[in-house]
């Protein structure tokens, strides 16, 4: 289903998804290997509206790796007791250890998004957040920490048909809230919101991926390629793990200039 300029009509063939999934989920595993041999740590942030594949894309990356070196950091709302800490301070609770992966199911960034776009945060605490996340994320890679930060992107018609499947199965229902429901009358006010965190947190320190993900087969590809492709380890088979593809993959700077409705 193509939407929001996406550039595929069809879905990659599952055929192919699988057998190029095996091959970067192998190499996952030797990235996990070089982890544990060089106390190297990862932390992946995973951002994008309701229904992205945020929580599908994450469980692919780890279907084959040991739970107890690659976490999912899925915070709920804060209690009492954290609305009154320093704002970062409980996701650092969840930052690696040697030799691990922490992958954010969303993370600090809700500040910029849910929270600003729904009222659960102040003008000016969304605009504090905006400066100050860029220094927050210099003290994470200065650290030696490996950073990715990816933004899931899809069209207005694909989070409608996803949401539409998630109402309908009950095995998925769970998955869809009265927040999600209250989305979809603010999606202009989301766009707008993640423009303006894209523009003011992308660095180079601290770069934003984006990923057209109304293919979720394609958008899972791209994510492990990305980190894969940026990391040294004994191994790696750069052929195997192939080339980010061009109509699925940007840097923050270039999707926002495509003004598309994503």
């Amino acid at each position: 289903m193509a939407s929001g300029g996406y550039p595929y009509e069809d879905k990659l063939d599952g055929d192919i998804y699988e057998a190029q999934m095996y091959e970067l989920q192998k190499q996952l595993v030797m990235l996990q290997a070089h982890l544990a041999a060089s106390g190297e740590r990862i932390m992946i942030v995973f951002e994008g509206r309701d229904a992205a594949g945020k929580g599908g894309t994450i469980k692919t990356y780890l279907e084959n790796l040991n739970p107890r070196y690659n976490l999912i950091a899925a915070l709920p709302k804060p209690n009492d007791r954290e609305r009154t800490q320093w704002y970062f301070q409980r996701y650092v609770d969840w930052f690696p250890a040697a030799g691990e992966t922490v992958l954010f199911d969303r993370s600090w960034y809700n500040r910029a998004g849910v929270e600003k776009v729904m009222g659960f945060a102040t003008p000016e605490q969304t605009e504090h957040f905006l400066e100050e996340a860029p220094e927050f994320e210099k003290r994470i890679t200065r650290d030696g920490i490996h950073l990715f930060k990816f933004w899931l992107s899809i069209g207005r018609e694909m989070q409608l048909k996803r949401f539409h499947d998630r109402r309908h199965d009950p095995l998925k229902v769970w998955k869809l809230s009265p927040i999600d429901i209250e989305a979809l009358h603010k999606w202009d006010a989301y766009t707008e919101a993640r423009d303006e965190m894209l523009k003011r947190t992308d660095c180079p320190h601290a770069p934003w991926t984006v990923i057209r993900a109304n293919d979720k087969r394609r958008g899972r590809i791209n994510v492990i390629q990305t980190v894969l492709g940026k990391l040294d380890f004994p191994g790696k088979d750069k052929k195997a793990i192939g080339e980010v593809d061009p109509k699925i993959t940007y840097q923050a700077e270039d999707f926002l200039k495509l003004k598309k409705t994503e």
